[in-house]
């Protein structure tokens, strides 16, 4: 037995000003599924092995659970009532109570008739099984051999209950796609196998989770409001049924799978992608999950846009098939925008903020994509007026990179950033200033990369490849990180203060501009003797004279029409 609402499975941080059975230290306590969520606003955060685990957690168990017992908010004003109450009320607490003694046994993750998210029994026909390590993103495990991993295939990787639990439901969110064992009671096996399988569904987002100062808060911004509740859709727990046609029961409890459209948000965020059994066994150490079965699961048709709150979306106009220049159609198609692995978050940040309802018509055209702000960001962009103004909203991104058809993992993504409520309003002060500041720093790392490229030009060599070698302008770029986020920071307490939003971007400007001449300094130093006399280009018959003292003026010049602050002020002196 090991029950995950009585285990302390999952680690968390103790809240600010949360004393019961804080460490010492400081450091994460492990905690069971009730008092995680009764006591909700006493835990900061989880702590998890790898960043991709959070919204694993969070899809697959705390969120279904609150939205099966409690409903959505039913609008805005219900959901910004519990979200100023702190913590769930006696009321919801007595649900939220009842709920967790009605389905007790269906968290159990080793009971023989229905361990939680696996399917009692399943087996191979052959009766194989495989290492636990085919749960572990980072382990090496047949193709997918992690870099600078320190185990290897053979060996052996135990696993406590409460690290396999953690892995299991990491595993339907993210597994790797292509080949999976074949099982028996699959009626799609052939040879031993299912071919064809997709990467988990959040391995098909941008994930994009929001956190708040406790796990109550964080809870509560990862819930839509106002979404009606179907008859059909629930969490994968209640789709127990071992007999009948799963067509019709939608039961994830048989080896049997299919593919389908999610019915509801429960539906969605317990997707079972694949069908697992954990193999547990008694060890000197304790109780140890070594051996795994891991086949095939459900697939979903397509990703609901109306339904799936944690990504921001790509919108394109459709054009008549085969017609490059042809005029839109009037429709759209719309898919998840997936995070690019090495890109601060920051540098997307004109697609989270496109909040606006009719924003994917405003930016999408026939020749250029346009976005649309994740679901969540949307709703919040009602109802920062009602919390307080600098509310220290944080924004997780994480994702996967799959490699050789997705069968292998070659990058997992991670960034986070602090972003200011009133970012949410299109037409307020920090939503201009935001975007100014980091388009500032994009055309601040194009213009070093074009003093890079004159003065190779001067040298008698090409420009570094955009796609090929370290560029400055991604020198630059790292050395700005930090202030952005800092500005990101500052800009909570301005709210519509014009004169205090302008001296953020006054400063921003000047630390800017001290960076980007650091790198452009060490481009200079590089230079060779040749490059003051220069070199002549043709092109497209027109003559280019190349030398260190054009690549230098026109150089200050981008500086100053980039960065009209800092050059107004240079003037004023």
């Amino acid at each position: 037995m090991f029950n995950l609402q009585d285990e302390p499975w999952m680690p968390v941080r103790p809240a600010a000003g949360a004393q019961r059975d804080s460490p010492p230290d400081g450091g994460a306590n492990a905690v069971g599924l009730r008092r995680l969520i009764l006591d909700a606003q006493e835990f900061q955060d989880l702590v998890v092995d790898l960043p991709t685990q959070k919204p694993a957690i969070f899809r697959q168990l705390l969120l279904p659970v609150v939205v099966d017992a409690l409903g959505c908010p039913r609008n805005s004003t219900a959901w910004t009532e519990m979200f100023k109450a702190g913590r769930f009320s006696p009321e919801q607490r007595k649900i939220l109570t009842a709920y967790l003694d009605d389905h007790h046994q269906l968290f159990d993750l080793f009971d023989p008739v229905a361990p939680f998210a696996q399917v009692a029994g399943l087996r191979t026909a052959k009766d194989e099984t495989k290492g636990s390590a085919l749960l572990v993103a980072t382990a090496a495990t047949g193709n997918n051999v992690p870099l600078f991993s320190s185990r290897t295939e053979g060996d052996p990787l135990e696993l406590t209950p409460a690290q396999a639990a953690r892995w299991l439901l990491h595993t339907h969110c993210w597994d790797t796609a292509a080949i999976k064992t074949g099982v028996v009671g699959d009626p799609r096996v052939k040879s031993g196998k299912t071919t064809g399988n997709p990467v988990g569904p959040l391995g098909q987002l941008g994930v994009t989770l929001l956190r708040g100062r406790t796990v109550y808060e964080t809870l509560l911004l990862n819930i839509p409001f106002g979404q009606a509740p179907l008859s059909d859709d629930r969490p994968q727990w209640r789709r127990r049924e071992t007999q009948g046609d799963i067509g019709v029961t939608l039961s994830c409890a048989t080896s049997a799978w299919q593919s389908r459209a999610a019915r509801g948000l429960l539906d969605l965020w317990t997707w079972q992608s694949r069908r697992i059994r954990l193999i547990a066994e008694e060890t000197p150490s304790g109780l140890r999950v070594s051996r795994v079965v891991v086949a095939a699961g459900d697939r979903l048709t397509t990703t609901p846009h109306d339904t799936e709150p944690h990504t921001a979306w790509v919108t394109e106009r459709l054009t008549p098939r085969g017609r490059k220049n042809a005029k839109s159609t009037g429709t759209s198609s719309v898919h998840p925008r997936r995070h690019r692995p090495g890109r601060a978050a920051w540098r997307g940040l004109e697609a989270f903020l496109a909040v606006g309802s009719r924003t994917e018509e405003l930016h999408a055209t026939t020749k250029r994509s346009g976005f649309q702000s994740s679901q969540l960001l949307r709703q919040l962009a009602e109802v920062w007026k009602r919390m307080p103004p600098a509310y220290p909203l944080q924004v997780e991104l994480t994702g996967i990179a799959y490699g050789n058809q997705s069968a292998v993992i070659e990058d997992i993504f991670f960034d986070e950033m602090p972003l200011p409520l009133t970012a949410l309003d299109p037409d307020g002060i920090v939503y201009g200033t935001l975007l100014e500041a980091t388009d500032q720093a994009e055309k601040l790392a194009t213009a070093v990369n074009h003093l890079s490229g004159d003065l190779r030009r001067a040298g008698g060599s090409e420009p570094i490849p955009w796609d090929k070698g370290q560029r400055p302008g991604d020198t630059l770029l790292h050395a700005l990180d930090p202030m952005v986020r800092r500005l990101l920071t500052g800009l909570r307490k301005v709210g519509e203060d014009f004169d205090l939003s302008e001296r953020g971007l006054e400063a921003w400007e000047q630390k800017a501009g001290k960076e980007t001449w650091k790198v452009a300094e060490h481009i200079f130093s590089t230079a060779a003797p040749g490059l003051f006399t220069g070199r002549t280009v043709t092109k497209d018959g027109k003559e280019t004279v190349y030398r260190l003292s054009t690549a230098e003026a026109d150089f200050r010049e981008r500086l100053d029409a980039i960065l009209t602050r800092r050059a107004a002020a240079r003037k004023d002196r």
